[in-house]
């Protein structure tokens, strides 16, 4: 809470807002003066951006600064206004550019953030100007609501808004021409565009896709799905393993957008009816270097394409960073220090199981091994592995790729999944002949790593010689540091979640709240929990061509393997996350209890 108002804001200048500062306790005499020195070299700045330019002292809390938002959000207050944080996520930018015209915006410097049937909301930077309110409520029929917002969002959003709505309406324009004209769509334009005959109409699609990549980037989106419908495709991000709808592309002009991708991926434009992959490699806002995978998808609509956005920091993670608990990451480093067999990583689609194999393969991969690869597709391309893209049209398939890499001197050997028993048995045998092999499955959990390969026909015999070791991982979204609230633990919740294991009940747990850090989720990033086995004589005995799944997982938590459901406890004793995301990805049929 801020101490009483004692100076009145009134206008919108630095020494008002300097003098209002110092009378609330927020920074000190000496620092006003120090602000205000500071500020006769920043001309043409808001007076709020002008002053957390130069970074305030917090005489609240010790050694930390006023950031922008906090200053905008105390502004706010004082002047008897909301506060809201532009988050584009939540906003309908075709229907807010609709209510004003930019020229107008940037003028009254305004931004719509909000088109409901009973008010407008719009952000204002200057809150003692208000002269654009008569003459917008003439031109529109729900009443009015202010909100002030951080003076640079407004500024940047602004530009960034109308750009894209005026490269929409644009584009859409062309593609109406096209129709009607010699061109038939907008698609052949950006054909003709791409074999050297350019048009002013290509520079909307190029900035439609630029910022489509730009934004995901920022909004720490893994994955970008475009998704045609029959009036609009439907843009939406993939942020911490939930989807978030972003963006409607006009039918009209969505095949000029998807060709855009396409020809940045090197993908045939023209074919349209099978399903292909490309590569873009590019670099955010920032400067970080960024690989993008592209898959395309024939649907009734169009063709549908998912982006994944590749990180190459997730390779410089160490395993505790990834999630591993101090006694796993030790486990996990003896296996990977065997000089022969087979190591596989077993969870569904989208479970981080890349992530944990190229960081190991990374952390590897010095000058004294050769590490090679076989992949399908490879996800990230790393100059210290070799690597090795699958090819099923030319039989250059998981099996013959292990074959070809065994001719190749290999120490380390990497393949992306095994899928039958030809894949299998190739590993196998790279195990049997002095190579240590890494590979994935999909398995629910560890054990059952030991069935599945058994299923496909791999003898019990070479099981047994060559497996050193199965991870089961999952990833659960991780609990936002910034607003987080420490909370009473439920004993009915935590038996549910521990499913009778005899676990030591921390005294309290968190729960997700949301703030602005978090964009009002409450998470903030994933991490992974596992599930480890190791292979122990009493486990080997057990491996059979008729061997129970049953007595293999009681036999495996016997012999100290935590299972998934418990680790995800673990993590909830740290706070780091919650009881209803373990639940979500550890069901209950993963956890049996050892008798």
């Amino acid at each position: 809470m801020h101490a009483a108002p004692t100076i009145p804001i009134t206008q919108l200048d630095a020494a008002t807002l300097l003098s209002a500062l110092i009378a609330d306790g927020l920074i000190s005499a000496s620092t006003g003066q120090r602000i205000q020195s500071g500020l006769r070299n920043i001309a043409n700045q808001h007076p709020v951006s002008a002053i957390a330019a130069l970074q305030p002292e917090d005489a609240r809390n010790a050694g930390r600064t006023l950031s922008i938002e906090a200053l905008t959000q105390w502004f706010a207050a004082r002047c008897g206004l909301p506060y809201v944080r532009i988050d584009p996520l939540h906003m309908n930018v075709t229907q807010v550019t609709s209510i004003m015209p930019y020229p107008y915006a940037a003028r009254a410097r305004i931004l719509p953030i909000a088109v409901r049937p009973n008010e407008v909301v719009i952000a204002v930077a200057d809150p003692f100007k208000r002269d654009w309110e008569a003459d917008l409520a003439r031109l529109i029929s729900q009443p009015i609501r202010r909100v002030i917002a951080n003076p640079e969002d407004i500024d940047r959003y602004l530009v960034e808004f109308y750009a894209l709505a005026r490269s929409v309406k644009s584009a859409e324009t062309q593609s109406d021409k096209a129709g009607s004209g010699g061109v038939q769509n907008l698609e052949q334009l950006t054909q003709l565009g791409h074999s050297g005959k350019l048009t002013a109409d290509d520079q909307h699609i190029v900035a439609i896709v630029d910022w489509l990549l730009q934004y995901a980037f920022e909004q720490r989106a893994s994955d970008i799905h475009l998704e045609p419908r029959r009036e609009f495709a439907q843009i939406r991000f993939r942020i911490d393993g939930v989807l978030h709808d972003v963006y409607q592309v006009p039918a009209g002009i969505y095949a000029a957008v998807s060709s855009r991708i396409k020809i940045l991926a090197r993908m045939d434009v023209a074919e349209k009816r099978r399903p292909q992959d490309g590569r873009i490699k590019t670099r955010t806002p920032g400067g970080k270097e960024i690989e993008l995978r592209i898959a395309s998808l024939p649907t009734a609509f169009g063709e549908k394409l998912v982006l994944r956005i590749f990180d190459p920091d997730v390779l410089v993670k160490d395993f505790a960073a990834l999630g591993f608990s101090e006694h796993d990451a030790a486990r996990w480093r003896e296996l990977i220090k065997q000089p022969n067999g087979i190591i596989l990583v077993t969870g569904p689609t989208g479970s981080g199981k890349t992530t944990t194999l190229y960081s190991t393969l990374k952390q590897l991969a010095t000058s004294r091994v050769n590490v090679c690869t076989i992949e399908d597709p490879i996800e990230l391309v790393e100059p210290a592995f070799n690597q090795i893209q699958v090819q099923p049209g030319i039989d250059l398939t998981f099996a013959a790729g292990v074959r070809a890499l065994m001719r190749q001197d290999p120490d380390i050997i990497m393949v992306g999944e095994i899928r039958d028993l030809e894949t299998a048995e190739v590993a196998v045998q790279a195990a049997l002949t002095g190579h240590l092999v890494l590979a994935t499955l999909h398995t629910n959990d560890a054990p059952s790593a030991i069935t599945r390969l058994l299923d496909l026909g791999v003898a019990s015999y070479l099981i047994k010689s060559t497996l050193l070791g199965v991870v089961a991982q999952r990833l659960v979204r991780t609990l936002c540091p910034h607003c987080k609230e420490a909370v009473a633990i439920d004993p009915a919740e935590w038996k549910l979640l521990t499913g009778g294991w005899s676990v030591k009940q921390p005294s309290r747990m968190f729960r997700a709240i949301g703030c602005l850090e978090c964009r009002e989720t409450g998470f903030l990033g994933r991490t992974g929990i596992y599930e480890m086995l190791t292979m122990t004589p009493a486990f080997r005995t057990l491996i059979t061509d008729s061997a129970d799944p049953a007595r293999l997982r009681e036999t495996a938590i016997r012999d100290g393997m935590l299972p998934l459901r418990l680790s995800g406890a673990q993590k909830i004793a740290q706070g780091l996350t919650t009881p209803d995301e373990v639940l979500k990805v550890a069901p209950p049929a993963l956890l049996r209890s050892a008798t």
